[in-house]
C-alpha cells in the first residue's frame, strides 16, 4: 500500500493511511482523525458541475459533519442546477452552494473536498486548485476509481450511493446524532433523498443502503422528502422528452436519440429524457444526446444512459465509446445502471447562424451515432424520424 500524502495542519504534520479494503468502523476513525487535525481551517467542498441529489447531499453532509470539528466550509459546483427536484432539495432545505466563476477567490481555503466525483466532472475548478496548490484532502465517492487527485483520505466503495457511505459515517457516530435538531433532521432528508434517486427508488439498492435508509428513517422529515420528490417536469423538459421520441433510432434494443441543441439551463431534460425512452416495449438501453452551449458560448455534446440489462456497464461502454482527451481524461463514464458523457466541440463552438449550426449538427449526431452502433456491433441502414 502507498503513502498517503501529507497533510499540514495547525498541528504540525499528519499522515493518514488508507486502504481499499479498510473496514468501515476504521474508515469513519481516519476521516474524523483527520478532520481533528484541520481544525480552525477552511476547505472548499467540490461537487460535479450539473449536481445531482446525492452530490448535494453528501456535499451538505459533510458540511455540517466539518462544522463539528470547528472547520468552515463553502460547497461549489461550475456548471447549473436546473432539475426541479434538485431545485427543490436546495431552496426547501436551505443549503447554501457557490456557483463558480472566473476570478473565484481560493486564498481563504487550506484543503479540497471532493463528494461523489473525483476531479473529472468539476470543470475548472481542480485545474485553479492544483495551480494553488491548495491540498487534495479527502475523496468520498462510489463511481470507479479515476486516478486523478492523490488525497490524504479516500472512500471509494461500490454502494448505490454516495450518500450510503456518509450514512454510514453517521451510524459510525463521526457525529452525534439529535432527532430534535433541526439542522440534523435536514441531513437524514437530504441523504435519504440522495440514496434514493441514485438507486432508482431503491430498485439498484444492495444490502450497504438499505441499511443507511433504515438508519436515516429515524431522522427523516417523510413530509418534506414527499414534497421534494413530487416535483412536476417543466414544458421544456416535456418538449425535450417528446423530441427524444420522435427522433430515436432503434437497433438490438437500443434507443439512441439525438436532441440538438438545448439550451444549459435544460441539461437535467437529457438524462430524464433517457429514462424515458428506457420505458419502451422491448428496450433495454437508452443514450440521448445533445449540445449544450454555455453562457459564454462554449459548446459540448453532452449525454445520457440508461440500462436494464444487468451484463452492460455503462462506465465500460462509454469508455470504449469515446475514449480519453489528449490529458487523459474520459469524456465518458458511469456507474451500475446509468452513464454520462461530455465532448467539448472546440473551436467549432459558436455561431448563431441556423445553417451553419444544422450542418454542425447534422455532422455531431452522425459521428455520435456511428460510434454507439460500431460498438454494438450493428450497421446504421435505416434513418431516425428527424433525418426523413
Amino acid at each position: 500500500m502507498k503513502d498517503a500524502p501529507s497533510v499540514s495542519t495547525p498541528e504540525g504534520t499528519t499522515t493518514i493511511r488508507v486502504d481499499e479494503n479498510t473496514s468501515s468502523s476504521k474508515k469513519a476513525e481516519e476521516l474524523k482523525a483527520l478532520l481533528q487535525s484541520c481544525k480552525g481551517q477552511r476547505h472548499l467542498i467540490v461537487i460535479q458541475n450539473y449536481p445531482d441529489p446525492d452530490a448535494i447531499s453528501t456535499g451538505l453532509a459533510h458540511k455540517i459533519i466539518s462544522r463539528s470539528f470547528g472547520i468552515e466550509t463553502d460547497i461549489v459546483y461550475a456548471g447549473i442546477i436546473s432539475h426541479p427536484e434538485n431545485i427543490a432539495l436546495v431552496k426547501l432545505l436551505g443549503i447554501e452552494m457557490r456557483r463558480w466563476e472566473q476570478g473565484f477567490d481560493l486564498s481563504p481555503y487550506q484543503g479540497t473536498i471532493f463528494v461523489d466525483n473525483q476531479g473529472t466532472t468539476t470543470g475548472p475548478i481542480v485545474e485553479a486548485l492544483q495551480a494553488q496548490k491548495i491540498k487534495e484532502l479527502i475523496v468520498v465517492d462510489h463511481h470507479d476509481p479515476q486516478n486523478i487527485l492523490k488525497p490524504a483520505f479516500i472512500d471509494i466503495r461500490k454502494t448505490g450511493a454516495t450518500a450510503t457511505i456518509y450514512t454510514d459515517y453517521l451510524r459510525e457516530k463521526i457525529i452525534s446524532l439529535e432527532k430534535g435538531s433541526q439542522e440534523h433532521i435536514m441531513m437524514a432528508t437530504a441523504l435519504m433523498h440522495g440514496l434514493k434517486t441514485d438507486t432508482c427508488g431503491f430498485v439498484r439498492a444492495n444490502a450497504e443502503d438499505f441499511r443507511a435508509a433504515s438508519f436515516l428513517c429515524n431522522y427523516v422529515d417523510s413530509d418534506l422528502l414527499m414534497h421534494i420528490s413530487n416535483q412536476a417536469r417543466s414544458r421544456q423538459t416535456m418538449q425535450i422528452i417528446e423530441q427524444a421520441l420522435a427522433n430515436r433510432t432503434i437497433k438490438e434494443s437500443y434507443s439512441i436519440s439525438g436532441i440538438g441543441y438545448v439550451r444549459c439551463e435544460d441539461r437535467d431534460a437529457i438524462p430524464q429524457a433517457a429514462d424515458f425512452l428506457l420505458t419502451e416495449e422491448n428496450i433495454h438501453t437508452a443514450i440521448v444526446f445533445g449540445v449544450i452551449t454555455s453562457n459564454d458560448q462554449d459548446e459540448s455534446i453532452v449525454g445520457s444512459m440508461r440500462t436494464s440489462r444487468l451484463t452492460i456497464d455503462p462506465n465500460e461502454f462509454l469508455k470504449e465509446v469515446f475514449g480519453k482527451d489528449p490529458s487523459g481524461r474520459y469524456f465518458g463514464g458511469g456507474k451500475k445502471s446509468a452513464g454520462g458523457f461530455e465532448i467539448p466541440i472546440g473551436f467549432l463552438s459558436g455561431g448563431n447562424d441556423k445553417d451553419f449550426r444544422d450542418m454542425k449538427w447534422k455532422l455531431y449526431k452522425a459521428q455520435i451515432l456511428q460510434k454507439i452502433l460500431n460498438k454494438i456491433g450493428v450497421k446504421d441502414n435505416e434513418k431516425s424520424k428527424e433525418d426523413e
